[in-house]
Protein backbone atom coordinates (compact mmCIF):
# COMPACT_ATOMS: atom_id res chain seq x y z
CA UNK A 1 0.00 0.00 0.00
CA UNK A 2 1.40 3.54 -1.07
CA UNK A 3 2.28 5.68 2.13
CA UNK A 4 0.31 8.70 3.11
CA UNK A 5 1.89 11.97 4.07
CA UNK A 6 0.56 15.10 5.85
CA UNK A 7 2.67 18.50 5.69
CA UNK A 8 1.92 20.60 8.71
CA UNK A 9 2.60 24.19 9.57
CA UNK A 10 3.70 25.18 5.71
CA UNK A 11 4.07 29.04 5.62
CA UNK A 12 2.98 29.97 1.97
CA UNK A 13 1.41 27.03 0.45
CA UNK A 14 1.81 27.87 -3.36
CA UNK A 15 -0.75 27.08 -6.23
CA UNK A 16 -2.93 25.28 -4.44
CA UNK A 17 -6.25 24.87 -6.75
CA UNK A 18 -8.70 22.20 -6.60
CA UNK A 19 -9.35 22.47 -10.42
CA UNK A 20 -7.15 24.94 -11.91
CA UNK A 21 -6.69 25.76 -15.28
CA UNK A 22 -4.52 24.34 -18.56
CA UNK A 23 -3.41 28.00 -18.23
CA UNK A 24 -2.91 31.33 -16.62
CA UNK A 25 -3.17 33.76 -19.29
CA UNK A 26 -3.40 37.59 -19.34
CA UNK A 27 -4.73 38.66 -16.16
CA UNK A 28 -5.18 35.39 -14.50
CA UNK A 29 -1.31 35.23 -14.11
CA UNK A 30 -1.40 37.54 -11.69
CA UNK A 31 -3.22 34.47 -9.59
CA UNK A 32 -0.76 32.12 -7.62
CA UNK A 33 -3.54 30.81 -5.16
CA UNK A 34 -1.31 31.69 -1.87
CA UNK A 35 -2.75 29.66 1.02
CA UNK A 36 -0.91 30.86 4.53
CA UNK A 37 -0.10 28.74 7.33
CA UNK A 38 -1.60 25.59 5.56
CA UNK A 39 -1.21 21.64 5.37
CA UNK A 40 -0.98 19.40 2.38
CA UNK A 41 -1.59 15.83 2.66
CA UNK A 42 -0.79 13.07 -0.18
CA UNK A 43 -0.77 9.63 -0.42
CA UNK A 44 1.61 7.72 -2.68
CA UNK A 45 2.48 10.07 -5.51
CA UNK A 46 -0.40 12.30 -5.85
CA UNK A 47 -1.54 15.38 -4.17
CA UNK A 48 -5.00 14.65 -2.17
CA UNK A 49 -6.27 17.49 -0.28
CA UNK A 50 -4.91 20.57 1.22
CA UNK A 51 -6.25 23.62 3.39
CA UNK A 52 -5.86 26.21 6.75
CA UNK A 53 -4.21 24.44 9.62
CA UNK A 54 -7.19 26.02 11.10
CA UNK A 55 -9.37 23.61 9.76
CA UNK A 56 -7.19 20.60 9.57
CA UNK A 57 -8.33 19.02 13.25
CA UNK A 58 -11.56 18.41 11.34
CA UNK A 59 -10.17 17.27 8.27
CA UNK A 60 -7.83 14.49 9.91
CA UNK A 61 -10.60 12.02 9.50
CA UNK A 62 -10.43 11.61 6.48
CA UNK A 63 -6.41 10.58 6.15
CA UNK A 64 -5.11 7.37 6.65
CA UNK A 65 -4.21 5.98 9.70
CA UNK A 66 -0.29 5.75 10.06
CA UNK A 67 -0.23 8.87 7.78
CA UNK A 68 3.64 10.60 8.18
CA UNK A 69 3.48 14.21 9.54
CA UNK A 70 6.10 16.01 8.30
CA UNK A 71 6.37 19.53 10.06
CA UNK A 72 7.55 22.19 7.68
CA UNK A 73 7.71 24.96 10.60
CA UNK A 74 6.86 27.79 8.87
CA UNK A 75 8.95 26.59 5.84
CA UNK A 76 6.73 27.24 2.13
CA UNK A 77 5.56 24.71 -0.71
CA UNK A 78 5.49 25.87 -4.29
CA UNK A 79 4.47 23.17 -7.25
CA UNK A 80 7.68 22.12 -8.98
CA UNK A 81 9.33 24.15 -12.24
CA UNK A 82 8.22 22.61 -15.68
CA UNK A 83 11.19 23.44 -17.73
CA UNK A 84 9.75 23.00 -21.54
CA UNK A 85 13.11 23.67 -23.46
CA UNK A 86 16.43 22.52 -22.74
CA UNK A 87 19.30 20.96 -24.33
CA UNK A 88 20.68 19.43 -21.46
CA UNK A 89 22.63 16.25 -23.73
CA UNK A 90 25.77 17.17 -25.23
CA UNK A 91 28.94 15.96 -25.81
CA UNK A 92 31.39 19.32 -23.86
CA UNK A 93 30.75 22.98 -23.00
CA UNK A 94 31.49 25.72 -25.28
CA UNK A 95 33.52 28.33 -22.61
CA UNK A 96 35.95 29.60 -25.32
CA UNK A 97 32.69 30.82 -27.05
CA UNK A 98 32.14 32.86 -24.28
CA UNK A 99 35.37 34.43 -24.45
CA UNK A 100 34.75 35.40 -28.11
CA UNK A 101 31.40 37.17 -27.23
CA UNK A 102 33.73 38.91 -24.59
CA UNK A 103 36.04 39.97 -26.99
CA UNK A 104 33.25 41.46 -29.63
CA UNK A 105 32.02 38.47 -31.77
CA UNK A 106 28.26 37.91 -32.02
CA UNK A 107 26.25 34.81 -31.50
CA UNK A 108 26.04 34.75 -35.40
CA UNK A 109 29.42 35.42 -36.24
CA UNK A 110 30.38 32.39 -34.35
CA UNK A 111 28.04 30.49 -35.93
CA UNK A 112 29.18 31.46 -39.78
CA UNK A 113 32.90 30.54 -38.24
CA UNK A 114 31.57 27.23 -37.46
CA UNK A 115 31.99 27.63 -33.90
CA UNK A 116 27.79 27.33 -32.26
CA UNK A 117 25.60 24.52 -33.10
CA UNK A 118 28.02 23.68 -35.36
CA UNK A 119 30.79 23.35 -33.13
CA UNK A 120 28.89 20.92 -30.91
CA UNK A 121 27.71 19.07 -33.58
CA UNK A 122 30.85 17.76 -34.63
CA UNK A 123 31.90 16.76 -31.14
CA UNK A 124 28.55 14.84 -30.86
CA UNK A 125 29.60 12.81 -33.93
CA UNK A 126 32.93 11.25 -32.07
CA UNK A 127 30.58 10.83 -28.71
CA UNK A 128 29.49 7.71 -27.49
CA UNK A 129 25.94 7.09 -26.01
CA UNK A 130 27.36 6.17 -22.54
CA UNK A 131 29.32 9.54 -22.10
CA UNK A 132 26.51 11.54 -22.60
CA UNK A 133 23.79 9.68 -21.34
CA UNK A 134 26.16 10.19 -18.07
CA UNK A 135 26.84 13.43 -18.36
CA UNK A 136 23.19 14.51 -19.15
CA UNK A 137 22.28 12.64 -15.72
CA UNK A 138 24.34 14.61 -13.59
CA UNK A 139 22.60 17.85 -15.44
CA UNK A 140 19.37 15.93 -14.52
CA UNK A 141 20.11 15.47 -10.99
CA UNK A 142 21.78 19.07 -11.03
CA UNK A 143 18.17 20.95 -12.29
CA UNK A 144 16.33 18.46 -9.67
CA UNK A 145 18.62 20.31 -7.10
CA UNK A 146 17.30 24.00 -8.18
CA UNK A 147 13.75 22.54 -8.03
CA UNK A 148 12.44 20.94 -11.46
CA UNK A 149 10.11 18.18 -11.80
CA UNK A 150 9.66 17.89 -15.41
CA UNK A 151 12.00 18.72 -18.35
CA UNK A 152 11.77 19.10 -22.27
CA UNK A 153 15.21 17.70 -23.59
CA UNK A 154 16.02 18.54 -27.40
CA UNK A 155 18.47 16.71 -29.79
CA UNK A 156 19.89 18.82 -32.27
CA UNK A 157 23.72 18.74 -31.95
CA UNK A 158 23.77 15.36 -34.35
CA UNK A 159 22.83 17.15 -37.56
CA UNK A 160 22.83 14.02 -39.30
CA UNK A 161 20.90 10.57 -39.38
CA UNK A 162 23.33 8.95 -37.18
CA UNK A 163 24.02 11.60 -34.63
CA UNK A 164 20.22 13.15 -34.48
CA UNK A 165 19.12 9.33 -33.73
CA UNK A 166 21.92 9.07 -31.25
CA UNK A 167 20.67 11.95 -29.27
CA UNK A 168 17.41 10.76 -29.51
CA UNK A 169 18.17 7.03 -27.93
CA UNK A 170 20.10 8.59 -24.90
CA UNK A 171 17.01 10.68 -24.08
CA UNK A 172 15.06 7.47 -24.37
CA UNK A 173 17.30 6.14 -22.02
CA UNK A 174 16.83 8.94 -19.84
CA UNK A 175 13.30 8.74 -19.43
CA UNK A 176 13.68 5.40 -18.65
CA UNK A 177 16.68 6.58 -15.73
CA UNK A 178 14.87 9.61 -14.91
CA UNK A 179 12.82 10.43 -11.20
CA UNK A 180 11.11 13.28 -13.16
CA UNK A 181 9.24 13.38 -16.61
CA UNK A 182 11.15 13.85 -19.36
CA UNK A 183 9.95 15.02 -23.15
CA UNK A 184 12.05 14.41 -25.98
CA UNK A 185 12.06 16.43 -29.22
CA UNK A 186 13.46 15.95 -32.17
CA UNK A 187 15.87 19.16 -33.61
CA UNK A 188 17.54 18.31 -36.94
CA UNK A 189 16.37 21.38 -38.15
CA UNK A 190 18.83 23.30 -35.88
CA UNK A 191 21.43 24.65 -38.21
CA UNK A 192 22.61 23.44 -41.91
CA UNK A 193 25.57 21.00 -41.53
CA UNK A 194 28.88 22.58 -43.24
CA UNK A 195 28.68 20.07 -45.99
CA UNK A 196 25.37 21.50 -46.87
CA UNK A 197 25.33 24.97 -46.91
CA UNK A 198 25.45 25.18 -50.51
CA UNK A 199 22.45 22.85 -50.83
CA UNK A 200 20.03 23.72 -48.29
CA UNK A 201 17.17 21.77 -49.88
CA UNK A 202 19.34 18.71 -49.57
CA UNK A 203 19.62 18.72 -46.17
CA UNK A 204 15.56 19.69 -45.53
CA UNK A 205 15.00 16.48 -47.92
CA UNK A 206 17.15 14.45 -45.31
CA UNK A 207 15.45 15.77 -42.43
CA UNK A 208 11.65 15.34 -44.32
CA UNK A 209 12.02 12.14 -46.17
CA UNK A 210 14.69 10.16 -43.90
CA UNK A 211 15.10 11.22 -39.96
CA UNK A 212 11.38 12.40 -39.20
CA UNK A 213 10.29 8.65 -40.84
CA UNK A 214 12.57 6.79 -38.61
CA UNK A 215 12.26 8.53 -35.81
CA UNK A 216 8.31 8.43 -35.80
CA UNK A 217 9.41 4.08 -36.43
CA UNK A 218 11.22 4.27 -33.38
CA UNK A 219 9.11 6.27 -31.11
CA UNK A 220 12.01 8.27 -30.23
CA UNK A 221 10.35 11.49 -30.06
CA UNK A 222 7.49 13.36 -28.58
CA UNK A 223 7.93 16.78 -30.30
CA UNK A 224 9.40 18.47 -34.13
CA UNK A 225 11.36 21.64 -33.92
CA UNK A 226 12.85 24.03 -36.05
CA UNK A 227 15.11 26.88 -35.49
CA UNK A 228 13.52 29.23 -37.96
CA UNK A 229 15.06 32.33 -37.95
CA UNK A 230 17.64 34.70 -39.69
CA UNK A 231 20.66 32.79 -40.66
CA UNK A 232 19.04 29.39 -39.84
CA UNK A 233 15.51 27.96 -41.73
CA UNK A 234 13.34 30.06 -43.56
CA UNK A 235 9.33 30.10 -42.89
CA UNK A 236 9.48 27.61 -46.54
CA UNK A 237 11.63 25.17 -44.93
CA UNK A 238 10.13 25.22 -41.79
CA UNK A 239 6.52 24.66 -43.22
CA UNK A 240 7.85 21.63 -44.90
CA UNK A 241 9.16 19.92 -42.07
CA UNK A 242 6.53 20.48 -39.77
CA UNK A 243 4.27 19.21 -42.38
CA UNK A 244 6.34 15.80 -42.59
CA UNK A 245 6.48 15.81 -38.99
CA UNK A 246 2.65 16.40 -38.78
CA UNK A 247 2.09 13.24 -40.94
CA UNK A 248 4.29 10.94 -38.69
CA UNK A 249 1.98 11.82 -35.52
CA UNK A 250 4.95 14.43 -34.21
CA UNK A 251 3.59 17.78 -32.73
CA UNK A 252 5.37 20.89 -33.93
CA UNK A 253 7.35 23.33 -31.51
CA UNK A 254 9.42 26.14 -32.68
CA UNK A 255 12.17 28.18 -32.33
CA UNK A 256 11.57 31.95 -33.67
CA UNK A 257 12.01 35.34 -33.53
CA UNK A 258 15.07 34.99 -31.32
CA UNK A 259 17.54 37.18 -33.86
CA UNK A 260 14.54 38.96 -35.88
CA UNK A 261 11.22 39.10 -36.83
CA UNK A 262 11.66 35.85 -38.89
CA UNK A 263 7.80 34.99 -39.54
CA UNK A 264 8.70 31.63 -37.45
CA UNK A 265 5.50 32.11 -34.98
CA UNK A 266 2.87 32.47 -37.59
CA UNK A 267 4.21 29.22 -39.14
CA UNK A 268 4.34 27.56 -36.03
CA UNK A 269 0.68 28.31 -35.17
CA UNK A 270 -0.24 27.54 -38.44
CA UNK A 271 0.45 24.10 -37.83
CA UNK A 272 -0.81 23.96 -34.39
CA UNK A 273 2.84 24.28 -32.18
CA UNK A 274 2.00 23.68 -28.81
CA UNK A 275 5.08 26.01 -28.26
CA UNK A 276 6.86 28.95 -29.82
CA UNK A 277 10.25 29.36 -27.93
CA UNK A 278 12.06 32.60 -27.62
CA UNK A 279 9.91 35.51 -29.21
CA UNK A 280 12.86 38.40 -28.58
CA UNK A 281 11.32 39.87 -31.32
CA UNK A 282 7.72 40.01 -31.34
CA UNK A 283 5.31 42.40 -32.44
CA UNK A 284 1.23 43.39 -32.76
CA UNK A 285 1.17 41.01 -35.51
CA UNK A 286 2.64 38.01 -33.95
CA UNK A 287 0.54 38.64 -30.60
CA UNK A 288 -2.78 38.71 -32.53
CA UNK A 289 -1.32 35.20 -34.25
CA UNK A 290 -1.24 33.88 -30.61
CA UNK A 291 -3.78 34.76 -29.42
CA UNK A 292 -6.33 33.12 -31.70
CA UNK A 293 -4.19 29.93 -30.74
CA UNK A 294 -3.35 27.24 -28.49
CA UNK A 295 0.01 27.59 -28.62
CA UNK A 296 2.73 28.39 -25.76
CA UNK A 297 4.44 31.59 -25.72
CA UNK A 298 7.77 30.40 -24.19
CA UNK A 299 10.13 32.66 -23.49
CA UNK A 300 13.92 32.12 -22.48
CA UNK A 301 15.30 35.35 -20.49
CA UNK A 302 18.56 33.63 -19.67
CA UNK A 303 19.85 33.05 -23.07
CA UNK A 304 19.02 36.83 -24.10
CA UNK A 305 20.71 37.34 -20.66
CA UNK A 306 23.75 35.81 -21.67
CA UNK A 307 24.22 36.91 -25.24
CA UNK A 308 23.43 40.56 -24.50
CA UNK A 309 20.18 40.18 -26.51
CA UNK A 310 16.74 42.41 -26.18
CA UNK A 311 14.86 40.54 -24.14
CA UNK A 312 11.28 39.41 -25.53
CA UNK A 313 8.17 41.64 -24.88
CA UNK A 314 6.72 39.68 -21.80
CA UNK A 315 4.75 42.49 -20.57
CA UNK A 316 3.35 43.64 -23.29
CA UNK A 317 2.09 39.43 -24.37
CA UNK A 318 0.62 39.05 -20.94
CA UNK A 319 -0.79 43.02 -20.97
CA UNK A 320 -2.74 41.69 -24.75
CA UNK A 321 -4.16 38.67 -22.83
CA UNK A 322 -1.72 35.95 -23.64
CA UNK A 323 -0.12 33.27 -21.14
CA UNK A 324 3.85 33.18 -21.15
CA UNK A 325 6.10 30.31 -19.70
CA UNK A 326 9.47 30.36 -18.82
CA UNK A 327 11.93 27.77 -19.22
CA UNK A 328 15.68 27.71 -18.65
CA UNK A 329 17.03 26.92 -22.64
CA UNK A 330 20.00 24.83 -20.80
CA UNK A 331 22.49 24.49 -23.28
CA UNK A 332 26.14 24.48 -23.32
CA UNK A 333 26.15 27.90 -26.02
CA UNK A 334 24.02 30.80 -25.25
CA UNK A 335 22.56 29.35 -21.73
CA UNK A 336 24.96 27.23 -19.44
CA UNK A 337 22.24 26.78 -16.89
CA UNK A 338 19.39 24.89 -16.13
CA UNK A 339 18.80 27.02 -12.22
CA UNK A 340 15.09 28.30 -12.76
CA UNK A 341 15.04 30.40 -9.55
CA UNK A 342 17.24 32.29 -11.30
CA UNK A 343 14.78 32.73 -14.83
CA UNK A 344 12.35 33.80 -12.71
CA UNK A 345 14.30 36.39 -11.28
CA UNK A 346 15.72 37.55 -14.99
CA UNK A 347 11.57 37.69 -16.22
CA UNK A 348 10.73 40.31 -12.74
CA UNK A 349 13.39 42.14 -13.32
CA UNK A 350 14.20 42.88 -17.34
CA UNK A 351 10.65 41.83 -18.21
CA UNK A 352 8.74 43.21 -15.58
CA UNK A 353 6.84 40.32 -14.37
CA UNK A 354 5.51 40.30 -11.02
CA UNK A 355 6.62 37.85 -9.36
CA UNK A 356 3.65 35.93 -9.40
CA UNK A 357 3.62 35.96 -12.79
CA UNK A 358 6.53 34.45 -13.41
CA UNK A 359 5.95 31.76 -10.65
CA UNK A 360 2.82 30.68 -13.06
CA UNK A 361 5.21 31.02 -16.01
CA UNK A 362 7.60 28.18 -14.69
CA UNK A 363 5.07 26.18 -13.38
CA UNK A 364 1.40 25.48 -14.70
CA UNK A 365 2.51 27.27 -17.76
CA UNK A 366 5.46 25.57 -18.52
CA UNK A 367 4.21 22.29 -17.74
CA UNK A 368 1.03 23.00 -20.65
CA UNK A 369 3.87 23.22 -22.83
CA UNK A 370 5.32 20.07 -22.44
CA UNK A 371 1.16 18.46 -22.46
CA UNK A 372 1.77 17.89 -18.45
CA UNK A 373 -0.92 20.25 -17.49
CA UNK A 374 -3.13 17.49 -16.34
CA UNK A 375 -0.12 16.07 -13.95
CA UNK A 376 1.97 18.92 -13.29
CA UNK A 377 2.10 22.56 -12.34
CA UNK A 378 -0.23 23.42 -9.44
CA UNK A 379 -0.77 21.91 -6.23
CA UNK A 380 -3.97 19.96 -6.99
CA UNK A 381 -6.08 16.91 -5.69
CA UNK A 382 -5.04 13.97 -8.75
CA UNK A 383 -1.98 15.54 -9.77
CA UNK A 384 1.39 14.31 -9.06
CA UNK A 385 3.16 15.31 -5.41
CA UNK A 386 6.11 16.76 -7.06
CA UNK A 387 6.69 20.12 -5.24
CA UNK A 388 9.70 22.29 -3.80
CA UNK A 389 9.86 22.99 -0.08
CA UNK A 390 11.77 26.21 0.32
CA UNK A 391 13.52 27.54 2.97
CA UNK A 392 11.89 29.98 5.67
CA UNK A 393 10.88 33.22 3.14
CA UNK A 394 8.66 36.19 4.16
CA UNK A 395 6.70 36.01 1.19
CA UNK A 396 6.81 34.75 -2.44
CA UNK A 397 8.23 38.27 -4.16
CA UNK A 398 11.32 37.22 -1.98
CA UNK A 399 12.79 34.16 -4.73
CA UNK A 400 12.96 36.54 -7.01
CA UNK A 401 14.54 39.29 -5.03
CA UNK A 402 16.97 37.49 -3.12
CA UNK A 403 18.68 35.93 -6.69
CA UNK A 404 21.96 34.97 -5.39
CA UNK A 405 20.05 32.64 -2.54
CA UNK A 406 19.52 28.95 -2.63
CA UNK A 407 15.88 29.14 -1.66
CA UNK A 408 15.47 25.04 -1.68
CA UNK A 409 15.34 23.42 1.28
CA UNK A 410 14.18 19.93 -0.30
CA UNK A 411 12.66 18.87 -3.63
CA UNK A 412 9.71 16.04 -3.48
CA UNK A 413 9.33 14.30 -6.66
CA UNK A 414 6.01 12.06 -6.76
CA UNK A 415 6.02 12.13 -3.25
CA UNK A 416 9.54 11.31 -2.46
CA UNK A 417 11.86 13.48 -0.86
CA UNK A 418 14.71 13.71 -3.21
Amino acid sequence: MNTSTLFSNIGILVGANPSPASWAAGNQMKNCSELKDAWLYIEGDEVVSFGKMSDLETKKASFRDNTDVVDLEGRSVLPAWCDSHTHIVFPVSREEEFVDRIHGLTYVEIAERGGGILNSAKKMQAAREDDLFEGATKRIEEIIGFGTGAVEIKSGYGLSFESELKMLRVIKRLKQWSPIPIKSTFLGAHAFPAEFKNNRSEYVNLITEKMIPAIAEEELADYNDVFCDKGFFTVEETDKILEAGVKHGMTPKIHANELDNSGGIQVGVKYGALSVDHLEFTGEEEIKVLLNSKTMPTILPSTAFFLKLEYAPARKMIDAGLPVALATDYNPGSSPSGNMPFVISLACIYMAMDPEEAINAATLNGAYAMGLQDKLGTISPGKKASFIVTKKIPSLSYIPYAFGSDHVDSVYINGKKK
